[in-house]
């Protein structure tokens, strides 16, 4: 038996945040900050619905149709600013769509009308979009990989405090100074965007892969890749493919606006299969089916998380009979439920896989979906499930990032993730409007629990069965798993194209 003295000294075992290097902390506290401006940003719309209802005359439907339409842009916008941060760099992509919701934000509290307002909302849209894509990719591909999931869970946890900032900002600045001024605070963001341009480093896997970082004296450039060239490869192909975004524009419009009444489910299908139609050119033949299905799954996740997100406010008000200041205090236990359901989230998605943690807690959220609703008389007992209800069912999409990117390789995953997940994020678009047609038929609360429940189970279905990506090896038998994660890069990109030097297995830097 050997002496205790004999025994030889084992190394301490490091802590999971010793892994994290100082610049990779900057870059997730600077990316953190934008989101939380994002969803502060984002927010004052549902805050503030009523109120502009009242001011501009609008129904609960037409008033709704303000929150969709920052949704109706984002295809376009995540795209467009995905591109320019797989071909320029995701900080310069960061910062153009953080200058870009600012000025819509701010913008937002001069309208005279909801013509105005609609259009400022168009223009949030876009940043938004872009800020989701640049923000995600570039604290993904900037942290150690096995901490992945918890980079990305504590990413949009910024988004969850955005929406506290702002529920508690609401109850003090409406009552005193009227709903406008909520939106003038938002251009508060440009100043994150100039201290954004100044010191922060590039994100690691992109400047290995794609920036000229390690070229030597003479050596050749690398090429700048180009995520949407597939679509304009031939005069003809890119004439056709302007005139599809353009007529799924337009049909947006039409389905998210009074104008389009009466025309809904036609707008509706004329918008999905023109974007299903650039969808499948940019992921190729090998990819085309990766591409919709992940568009189908993001699409249900909006769907089941955002008719509460949407219209809690709505429903606080005008079932419930609330005050501002009361609704103030549901919203911050909301609010910090999803943030700290992101960090909860980021830490077993390391733990258990991606996909299981999402699936498991979906499950779990199920239990507190209809006690939510069915609360009347106790604040605290409703704050108490509204925080149970968000930290498990919306807190989970900290890791939702996560789970897409890693079906992307590196020279096309802005791209490629701004297109799938803002396209899919139409569902956020329909849920509100969706959520006020049932309440025509029923009790609002009762609406917003049935779209909940039945779609979170599909959710769990589509993300725990790993659908996506079975249905993709129907047409691509190599298809690999998640490269953020694995080793050698070799996946699908725009236009169906593997990855440049994915036969060289680089890494990150900051990998291990």
């Amino acid at each position: 038996m050997m002496h205790p003295a004999q025994v030889p000294d084992r190394p301490p075992r490091r802590r999971w945040y010793h892994e994290v290097a100082p610049y990779q902390w900057k870059a997730l506290s600077a990316a953190w900050l934008g989101y939380l401006l994002d969803g502060f940003d984002f927010a004052l719309i549902t805050l503030v619905l009523t109120e502009i209802a009242d001011d501009f005359r609008l129904d609960t439907a037409t008033a709704a149709s303000l929150v969709s339409a920052a949704f109706i842009t984002r295809w376009l916008g995540g795209a467009l600013l995905g591109a320019l941060g797989d071909r320029h760099g995701r900080r310069t992509a960061m910062i153009a769509s953080i200058v870009l919701y600012s000025v819509g934000t701010c913008a937002s509290g001069f309208a005279w009308d909801y013509t105005s307002l609609f259009v400022a909302r168009l223009v949030i849209g876009v940043g938004m979009a872009g800020e989701y894509s640049t923000s995600v990719t570039y604290v993904l591909e900037s942290w150690p990989t096995r901490l992945r999931n918890r980079a990305s869970g504590f990413l949009i946890s910024g988004y969850a405090g955005g929406t506290v900032l702002a529920a508690q900002l609401y109850a003090w600045v409406v009552p005193a100074w009227g709903w406008r001024w909520m939106f003038w605070i938002g251009v508060l963001p440009v100043l994150v965007a100039l201290w954004m341009r100044r010191s922060l480093p590039e994100a690691g896997d992109w400047r290995t892969e794609i920036g000229a970082a390690g070229a030597g004296p003479g050596a050749q450039r690398p090429e700048r890749p180009s995520p949407f060239r597939p679509l304009f490869t031939g005069g003809l192909r890119g004439r056709a493919n302007v005139a599809l975004a353009a007529v799924a524009s337009a049909a947006l419009f039409c389905a998210f606006t009074p104008l389009g009444a009466g025309f809904v489910p036609w707008s509706a299908t004329v918008a999905a299969l023109c974007l299903v139609a650039l969808a499948a050119q940019l992921g190729g033949r090998r990819g085309w089916l990766l591409y919709v299905s992940l568009m189908v799954t993001v699409f249900c996740a909006f769907l089941y998380s955002w008719p509460v997100q949407a219209l809690l406010p709505t429903y606080l008000k005008s079932d419930l009979g609330y005050t501002p200041a009361q609704v103030g205090d549901v919203m911050f236990f909301a609010g910090f439920g999803t943030m700290a359901g992101c960090w909860l989230a980021g830490f077993t998605g390391d733990l258990l896989g991606t996909r299981r943690a999402y699936a498991y807690t979906l499950l779990a959220s199920l239990a507190f979906v209809f006690p939510v609703f069915a609360v009347r008389g106790s604040l605290v007992g409703l704050g108490v499930l509204i925080f149970m209800l968000l930290a498990l069912g919306q807190g989970i999409s900290g890791i939702l990032p996560k789970y897409i990117a890693g079906h992307f390789p590196t020279g096309a995953r802005a791209a490629s993730l701004g297109f799938v997940y803002n396209v899919g994020a139409l569902g956020g678009a329909v849920a509100p409007v969706l959520g006020a047609q049932l309440a025509r038929g029923m009790s609002l609360g009762r609406a917003l629990a049935v779209l909940t429940f039945g779609l979170t189970l599909l959710v769990v279905v589509l993300v725990g069965g790993d659908v996506p990506r079975r249905l993709a090896r129907l047409v691509d038998r190599q298809m690999p798993g998640d490269l953020l994660t694995s080793g050698p890069e070799r996946g699908v990109g725009a236009g169906g194209a593997s990855r440049p030097g994915a036969a060289r297995g680089e890494a990150s830097p900051g990998a291990v």
